[in-house]
């Protein structure tokens, strides 16, 4: 028997967990999905022969909660896992470093690895190593670190230009989506400590064998409809009512509108579509979420006609070039090598015409991989996220909002909420997780039943 109704405004990663968990609470559960396809920013689309991720979504040991998610969805074992972290570290005048962690206990771990990182003075690599064991020191829920950015701090402590940008900035541009001056320092602090610092193997890199699109939007869709889930593609939620003691949803589909009823609703969509639901209702604080504002990632593809390089991945410094992945087996290419350089923070490029980035890339890369200068182009594309996060900047932890809202039964999911972490992956579960926690404990509270958050 139904213990009620819950409706699930979104089919991303956060919307697919909380849908999943309801239904495993013995709810009865309706997924609504305005595209004709699961799995949120994290998709697929053919592009000649190739199977194109529009982002590189790599993510860390650390991840629990999305690899829990993958296990769920019967895809764990199409993903790989660094043994050890590892990554190359290249520049455009051929001189390389190597970020390698060692098997000793944490912090020590990483102390090899930044004393021996070449592309710092000896004095930098003392000065970083001394930073971060500072920062290990530092609790991501102090509210007073969000409201400093990394930059900030990393000054503070003495950190030289070369040292933020080398090293610093390196890991947490593509962590956060961010340059150092414009990060939270509370964000960092997670990023640092929680993926780097406080576990030997916690920021072992992870990435998908498979096309976003199959790891996460197919498997996502056989799984809900196992867990006897309505999966509703195609299909806008227009606004959210109150009516009595529960909801009514509006939507549109090809075959008309209609009303959805239910007890509970979840809305896990991004916040500025987030507001745009629930302006009926009485929550605080929806005017602020505009604050959040948005970040661009922007993905630039080459496909050659041969390899250029034997590496999975690595980063790049001094060079347009920020991180750069071979795409090539993952994507089905069947001749060549396929390469996607990641940019994170790409208020700049997210302008620019397809035919200035070419411009720019391909000698970028051929200044990296020599191989590259000779080899022909096969295809030249990008691919662009204008809205791919929310804006990680000081100030923001006040506006992210948590799971419960004001109204009972009206509950809030995505990375963007009050998980603790960055907008990644792991938020986007943990939200999907604790929104169908709330679920469960407001209906059990509507029951009668004593509970405790």
């Amino acid at each position: 028997m139904s213990r009620g109704r819950v409706v699930v405004v979104g089919g991303g990663l956060a919307g697919v967990t909380a849908a999943l968990h309801c239904a495993e609470l013995g709810f009865e559960v309706k997924l609504l999905e305005t595209r004709s396809r699961l799995g949120g920013a994290t998709y697929s689309f053919p592009r000649g022969d190739l199977v194109v991720d529009t982002g590189q979504h790599v993510f860390l040991r650390c991840y629990t909660a999305y690899l829990g998610l993958l296990r769920r969805l019967g895809v764990a074992d199409a993903v790989r896992m660094q043994p050890r972290f590892q990554v190359p570290v290249l520049t455009p005048g051929g001189r390389a470093s190597l970020l390698r962690r060692w098997n000793l206990p944490a912090p020590a771990h990483l102390t090899p690895a930044l004393l021996g990182y070449r592309l710092l003075t000896l004095p930098e690599r003392m000065r970083v190593a001394r930073t971060a064991l500072a920062l290990r020191r530092l609790d991501p829920e102090d509210p007073e670190l969000d409201e400093i950015s990394l930059g900030q701090w990393l000054r503070q402590r003495g950190e030289s230009p070369r040292a933020v940008d080398a090293l610093w900035g390196l890991l947490a541009v593509a962590a956060l989506n961010a340059e150092p001056d414009e990060a939270s320092m509370a964000l960092a602090t997670r990023v640092f400590r929680t993926g780097v610092l406080d576990a030997t193997d916690s920021a072992d890199i992870g990435i998908a064998q498979a096309p976003l699109g199959q790891l996460h939007g197919e498997a996502a869709y056989r799984a809900l409809l196992g867990a006897c889930v309505e999966v509703r593609l195609r299909c806008r939620a227009r606004a959210i009512r109150r009516s009595g003691s529960g909801f009514q949803v509006p939507v549109r589909e090809s075959s008309g509108d209609s009303v959805l009823t239910a007890d509970s609703v979840v809305v896990a969509v991004p916040h500025r579509a987030a507001a745009g639901l629930v302006a009926d209702l009485p929550v605080p604080g929806v005017a602020a979420w505009e604050k959040l504002s948005a970040a661009p990632i922007v993905n630039v593809h080459v496909h050659y006609d041969r390899q250029v390089t034997g590496l999975p991945m690595a980063a790049v410094l001094d060079s347009p070039v920020q991180w750069v992945f071979d795409r090539t087996a993952i994507s089905g290419a069947a001749h060549g090598q396929y390469l996607a350089v990641s940019l994170s923070a790409a208020q700049e490029q997210v302008q620019a015409r397809t035919e200035y980035l070419r411009e720019v890339f391909l000698p970028a890369l051929g200044e990296i991989f020599p191989r590259a200068r000779d080899a022909r182009v096969l295809d030249f594309f990008v691919t662009r996220e204008p809205n791919a996060t929310f804006r990680q900047a000081p100030g923001t932890a006040a506006i992210r909002p948590s799971a419960r809202t004001s109204v009972p039964g009206l509950v809030l999911a995505g990375a963007w909420t009050a998980t603790g972490w960055p907008d990644t992956t792991e938020g986007a579960v943990l939200s999907g997780a604790r929104a169908a926690e709330v679920v469960d404990l407001d209906q059990r509270s509507q029951q009668g039943v004593e509970v405790t958050a």
